[in-house]
């Protein structure tokens, strides 16, 4: 069995490919794998003919980030103990991956780490995906260091260590091959978005801990495959943040938490629509009806989880830091 493969989900991301992968190469050690979505691009092309070195593993249909990146990895599945997952549109400065699995190599109780996660657009400045550690609050809503809701930092090393984290961004983590399959990957269902924060809170749910590794950065563009803008990942985030909910939940604490949010998350529609944003407000009604059709909702729960509620900073809610309190920064809170 080799050490870790670095992976790559591609989707009709020729243009990404051609200017990020040869920083990935050049600065890393593992094998780098392209699983390719049934892109209808020249992507595959492309590797072909520039990158050689560069195994590529075609998938017949496009099942999103969550299903993608899960056939791509069965296709492996035994020959690597350590996956690195990494986003297209990530690029590399320095040496990165071996401090990531090195440190999986030195902590046997830790399932996954991510790097520090900066901004391509945004130079100087955290990344919106990850930023320097991720968190839930008591409502399931994430939060980074370095990046709460739309406020990023401007990266002065304040969080060059290393913590505990709630979940690891799925633009970069490295996490032991064995317990990916073990625990079944991401959740086909959510597409796309979230996906690596249910997955996240299933390690915990066993004891595992999960790692922010400052001492190892990348830098992401982000939206290459969805703008950020797009009101289809409004949609995705808040309808795949209820199923994660709903999945990872026991009886009354889903049901109490799952009105709670019916309230948030129309009161976040409601300033999408005084911001003239009017269709994430019908991406975030539409989520809710979605969420009900594809999982009827039973306050008893008996599939769910019986996962730990407390997160590694202890928020009760974000929101209220951030829109009541006026708190934009992590030291803040």
């Amino acid at each position: 069995m080799q050490k870790a493969a670095i992976v790559i989900l591609n989707y009709n991301g020729e243009a990404m490919l051609r200017r990020f992968l040869p920083s990935v190469l050049k600065h890393s050690t593992f094998e780098v794998i392209v699983a390719d979505n049934a892109s209808t691009d020249h992507s595959v092309v492309f590797l072909e003919q520039h990158f050689p070195e560069v195994l590529i593993i075609s998938l017949k249909e496009n099942t999103g980030f969550a299903g993608g990146y899960n056939e791509a990895l069965k296709a492996i599945r035994g020959k690597y103990e350590y996956y690195i997952l990494l986003n297209s549109d990530v690029e590399i400065n320095t040496a990165w991956d071996h401090i990531l699995i090195d440190y999986l190599d030195s902590n046997p109780g830790i399932v996954a780490v991510q790097p520090k996660i900066t901004s391509i657009q945004n130079q100087g400045y955290f990344d919106h995906a990850g930023a320097g550690g991720g968190f839930l609050d008591s409502l399931g809503y994430p939060y980074c260091r370095g990046r709460i809701f739309d406020t990023v930092e401007e990266d002065l090393g304040q969080y060059d260590d290393v913590i505990d984290v709630d979940w690891t961004s799925g633009a970069c983590m490295a996490v032991r091959s064995r317990d990916f399959h073990d625990f079944g990957g991401f959740d086909d269902r959510f597409f796309a978005h979230m996906e690596e924060i249910d997955l996240c809170w299933r390690f915990r749910s066993a004891g595992f801990g999960l790692k922010y590794v400052g001492t190892a950065a990348v830098q992401h563009l982000g939206g290459a495959t969805l703008s950020r803008a797009n009101p289809k990942k409004t949609y995705l985030n808040f309808r795949n943040s209820l199923l994660m909910l709903h999945k990872n939940l026991r009886g009354n604490g889903f049901a109490v938490k799952y009105m709670l949010r019916i309230l948030l998350d129309l009161l976040a529609a409601a300033v999408f629509v005084l911001r003239g944003q009017k269709n994430d407000a019908k991406a975030i009604v539409q989520a809710h009806k979605d969420f009900r059709r594809m999982k009827k909702i039973d306050f008893s729960n008996s599939m769910a989880l019986n996962l730990p509620s407390k997160s590694n900073h202890k928020v009760k809610s974000i929101l209220w830091h951030y829109y009541i309190g006026k708190k934009r920064k992590f030291s803040e809170i």
